[in-house]
């Protein structure tokens, strides 16, 4: 949702002029508040990143970063990472190491624990995952991206069995105040392995979107990771959040958050052979179909987990 550019050892990012119903940065004030916003939230993870907010100012002579002048935008500004230390780069390069990961699990641990808790109401949470699985369907079951539909169908029962059958679970995480206003996009790309581990571009522009329980972020994080090839940096983090949250979900819960990311992710990926001139269109039904298999191997084990005596 931002122009990203980079000049020397910063980062400036503006705003796209744009309003969806998930967000709205239509106007000048609305994208200084979520510049603002954006600042506020990515601090809680990567304080020494993000460096601060300024105007963009037309002078005489032109377009200027700050100074005298007519503000026509705002833009953050970051500190440039090295990309090497991204953890997608480090996957790809087989330089992931466990001690590097304690340090992230210790990073997101520490995050978790101390995160607002916002009050969320179970039955509209659980329509809500309703809401969602019929939107994943509508757009993957579109005839012109020609993914496998038996797969959609069956990810799409998966979930629903699951949300009839346990929705305890949902209920009692809630009850028990385990969902906080997280990161909402916790993905490799996104986590930097430096001394003191950074994790950048929250979603700032929708607390609805951010409010999960960790493990939902976990699950995310899991799936990402095994679509680079890496599943057992998934495994290794879930175990380390559960050790410091003193906190084991249900197998069950997990597998329905990775299936239910995982399908959303396809989504997503095909949504952008909607967009009037999508990059690279020949990438995202690739991109979709590797997600969905990730969710319909879930959903197998899912299923498996549901239909055996006692549950487990």
């Amino acid at each position: 949702m931002s122009f990203v550019f980079l000049a020397g050892d910063k980062v400036y990012k503006l705003k796209k002029p744009v309003r969806f119903p998930y967000l709205d940065f239509s106007t000048l004030e609305r994208r200084e508040a979520a510049c603002s916003e954006e600042l506020r939230l990515n601090r809680r993870l990567a304080p020494d990143v993000y460096l601060g907010v300024v105007p963009l100012v037309a002078t005489e002579e032109g377009l200027s970063i700050g100074g005298r002048g007519a503000t026509i935008d705002w833009l953050v500004v970051m500190r440039r990472l090295a990309e090497r230390w991204a953890l997608d780069h480090a996957i790809e390069e087989h330089r992931v190491s466990t001690s590097q990961l304690d340090r992230l699990i210790t990073t997101l641990g520490r995050f978790y624990r101390h995160a607002q808790r916002p009050f969320v109401t179970p039955a509209a949470q659980i329509a809500e995952w309703h809401r969602n699985i019929s939107d994943d369907c509508c757009i993957l079951l579109d005839r012109r991206f020609s993914l496998p539909a038996g797969l959609v169908r069956k990810i799409e029962r998966t979930q629903r069995c699951f949300l009839e059958r346990r929705a305890g679970i949902l209920t009692r995480r809630e009850r028990e105040r385990r969902i906080v206003d997280g990161h909402g996009d916790l993905r490799p790309e996104h986590i930097w392995l430096t001394d003191g581990i950074k994790i950048i571009d929250c979603l700032e522009f929708n607390i609805r979107l951010r409010t999960v329980d960790p493990f939902d972020e976990i699950a995310y994080l899991s799936l990402e990771c095994e679509r680079l090839g890496a599943p057992w940096i998934g495994d290794y983090v879930k175990r380390g959040i559960s050790r410091v949250l003193h906190d084991d979900p249900e197998p069950e819960l997990f597998l329905f958050y990775r299936c239910h990311r995982a399908a959303l992710r396809a989504r997503l990926a095909v949504a952008h052979l909607l967009e009037p001139n999508p990059r690279t269109p020949e990438k995202w039904p690739r991109r979709a179909r590797a997600y969905l298999e990730i969710a319909g191997r879930d959903a197998v084990r899912l299923d498996r987990v549901l239909n055996r005596p006692g549950g487990r």
